[in-house]
């Protein structure tokens, strides 16, 4: 894959837990507070002409001050713009901070509609005025790009001014109660965390690269936060098929939602399923994310462990 972002280095070094602050969430009586992030760079490159998957990339540094404090990236076949399956669920990456600073969020998370250049960021963090409680914002931003071809790949970057870098800035704005947005009106989705991700894969003898034929691979295991439900759930794989792994979700408490996953290991892309009863009523949901996990391999072993930070999963 190629790094699309020189600035950016996604190395496993960075997928550690930080030191967290907390935002201001207000009364909720008041003008719902806001946060901004600065866009250092946005880069998209086409697919490599060399490989034959055919994904887009999308990489995304977000900081403050001219200082990056998450670097973010995604990927999908280019025929799906950053739609799953080129439907109605936006593909969502996640944003890995730094270590530059502090970091004031659990999660930060962007997805981009590629057709009408609409860059999205959530972010989920504690509340400094409401102890014991989180909030969620979100915010888009739409970006107007100057595309080139070289060697045969096309890449696009934001426009500028007689040759300068333009000043782009994201504000997210305060989201209403979390657990209220699912069965408030059809025209709201649930949020999901991801949270403990692990998949442990086994590679031929004598393979040197991930991308060779794997002789066994877990798939996914986690713990599902969902937010619409207020539930937790324990996720498992539990078959596999092509490269696609199936899984169940079991709930840690009790819980008026049932889940389950699919994760496609060739992409990278999780879809999370969630039916939620409202007032009597199923409700059903899907979220999709990609992963940028880092696999570790063990001394002198064939064994790859993949763990990531927390992501979120839908606006």
């Amino acid at each position: 894959m190629r790094l699309p972002l020189g600035s950016l280095a996604f190395a496993a070094g960075a997928l550690f837990s930080h030191a967290r602050g907390a935002r201001v969430c207000g009364n909720g009586t008041s003008t719902s507070p806001s946060y901004q992030y600065q866009l250092i760079d946005v880069r998209y490159d086409g697919p490599d002409p060399s490989k034959t998957l055919g994904v887009s990339t999308i990489a995304v540094a977000l900081g403050s001050g001219g200082t990056t404090l998450y670097e973010c990236l995604s990927q999908w076949p280019e025929v799906w713009a950053g739609w799953y399956q080129g439907e109605t669920n936006l593909i969502w990456g996640d944003c890995i901070w730094t270590g530059a600073g502090v970091g004031a969020d659990k999660t930060v998370a962007f997805a981009i509609d590629w057709k009408s250049k609409n860059l999205q960021v959530a972010n989920s963090f504690d509340c400094s005025d409401r102890k014991g409680t989180e909030g969620s914002a979100t915010g888009m931003l739409t970006l107007d790009f100057d595309c080139s071809t070289r060697d045969g790949a096309s890449y696009c970057i934001p426009k500028g001014t007689a040759g300068s870098r333009p000043d782009l800035r994201i504000t997210t704005s305060l989201r209403p109660a979390l657990d209220a947005l699912a069965c408030a009106s059809s025209s709201s989705g649930p949020s999901w965390r991801v949270e403990s991700w692990q998949r442990r894969y086994e590679m031929a003898p004598g393979s040197s690269t991930p991308g060779s034929p794997l002789r066994s691979d877990t798939g996914p295991s986690f713990t599902l936060q969902s937010l619409a439900s207020n539930s937790t759930f324990s996720c498992a794989t539990a078959l596999q098929q092509n490269g696609t792994f199936e899984g169940t979700c079991k709930p840690l408490s009790a819980s008026n939602g049932t889940a389950s996953f699919s994760f496609d290991s060739r992409l990278n892309i999780l879809k999370i399923s969630e039916s939620i009863e409202c007032s009597g009523r199923l409700r059903s949901f899907s979220g999709v994310g990609y992963f940028q996990a880092a696999c570790d391999r063990g001394f002198n072993s064939i064994v790859f462990t993949c763990t990531s930070d927390p992501l979120w999963i839908g606006v």
